[in-house]
């Protein structure tokens, strides 16, 4: 007789888990996928894939978690698990001696305390934190901070951190103010690996202070969830923490206990619990509807508004000035005649290495156009105006609301 077999759903605001739990509570497939907001679509396509390798008769039940579980629950008819207890049970399954637990993904960062209930013969939930409905402190954090810098967060970035000796100070509490702090730093050419390791070190201190607060993380911990990949984080959380070598522990199934711990609870109701099929998911995405309200497109009466580079004609080289605004986001480069009219210009992400930017986006404009210019003239301008004005020697250096305004005057 074949074996049972249950499936397990955590579907979070980034990412869709899925295991495939067999009746002696193996894990025979496990599947991380980033959902890139569609989350019912990657469902679907994940689950088409589970049963192409599984006879649908060998499975028996499927139980959902996470922040989406609760739509899919409804669209299957399947059992659904609050997350702190589908976190928990994976966890202890794996861990029994597990005491504290750090869970960080997407969207949540949970703090989960753990006691020896002898009633039950197991370890259970005595206390548990959340973070707010803020960014600040979870993956999508990271994600959005490692693509500031042009560094990819599943491969280079760990890596990069784990180069850092000396990582600076960076505000792990709110995004906007750890965005300022970059921006300063990328300002004085601090090493992307180090404002890397900074962000670390940022994630694990906001976690101590703002969802910790002061409670005592009993040994052995456990931290999980997709941020748990990061060596970089793992660093910083036992370096904050203090704690020893082997104190805080990366479980096997890291990304994917909450959809373990899900499948743990249907088996222990000791009943089956078959769904509704894939048909219901497919049926629903094709019958929901969904209002969408467009503004009308923007008009520019008396203004074109692309712009574009005036040719050179004639032999003789023309009088010009160079303009360089460092962002922290992007970095533009303009020549421009001196009746304004503009004769190149580049548009560069600055990917938390100005320097690396100007210096192409100078290249590419004198590579077009630098044979048929003199320069008069260089301005820098933006939040690495000052860094950049020393680099390439501007004879200006202007705050960018001073250029902005300027800009707009000449443009009107």
């Amino acid at each position: 007789m074949a074996e049972k077999k249950y499936i397990g759903l955590d579907i979070g605001s980034v990412s869709l888990k899925v295991v495939v739990v067999n009746d002696k509570k193996e894990v025979l497939e496990e599947h991380y996928v980033r959902t890139q907001g569609q989350l019912l679509e990657t469902t679907l396509d994940v689950l088409r894939g589970v049963y192409s390798r599984i006879p649908e008769e060998e499975i028996k039940g499927m139980a959902s978690t996470g922040s989406g579980g609760r739509l899919l629950s409804e669209i299957f008819g399947i059992y659904f698990v609050n997350e702190v207890v589908s976190q928990s049970k994976g966890t202890a399954a794996f861990h029994p001696d597990v005491r504290s637990i750090i869970e960080i993904g997407g969207q949540d960062s949970k703090l989960m305390l753990m006691e020896y209930d002898e009633a039950i013969g197991q370890v259970k939930v005595a206390d548990f934190a959340m973070n707010t409905m803020c960014a600040a402190g979870t993956g999508s954090f990271l994600d959005q901070q490692a693509s500031r810098v042009g560094v990819s967060i599943e491969g280079e970035f760990a890596e990069l951190a784990l180069r850092s000796k000396n990582p600076p100070r960076i505000a792990g509490r709110c995004s906007v103010f750890a965005k300022s702090d970059m921006i300063h730093l990328q300002q004085e050419a601090t090493p992307v690996h180090d404002i890397l390791a900074g962000l670390c070190y940022a994630m694990a201190r906001n976690f101590k202070s703002a969802i910790a607060k002061g409670k005592e993380l009993a040994r052995p911990i456990v931290f999980q969830g997709g941020v748990a990949a990061n060596k970089g984080m793992i660093k910083a959380f036992e370096d904050v923490l203090g704690l020893k070598p082997g104190e805080l522990i990366i479980p096997k199934h890291h990304a994917s206990l909450g959809a373990i711990g899900a499948v743990l609870m249907l088996m222990e109701k000791g009943e089956d619990h078959s769904f509704k099929g894939l048909s219901a998911l497919e049926s629903y995405l094709r019958d929901r509807k969904s209002e969408i309200a467009v503004l009308e497109r923007l008009q520019a009466d008396n203004y074109d508004i692309t712009t574009h580079c005036k040719p050179i004609v004639g032999n003789g080289r023309v009088e010009a000035y160079v303009g360089v605004d460092v962002g922290s986001i992007s970095t533009n480069v303009v020549v421009m005649d001196k009746e304004k009219n503009v004769l190149a210009r580049r548009y560069l992400m600055t990917a938390g290495r100005p320097l690396e930017a100007v210096t192409k986006g100078l290249f590419e404009v004198g590579m077009e156009i630098g044979d048929k210019v003199d320069v008069k003239g260089v301005c820098s301008t933006g939040s690495g105006r000052y860094l950049t004005g020393d680099y390439i020697g501007a004879d200006l250096t202007k705050n960018e609301i001073t250029a902005h305004a300027r800009a707009a005057v000449n443009a009107c």
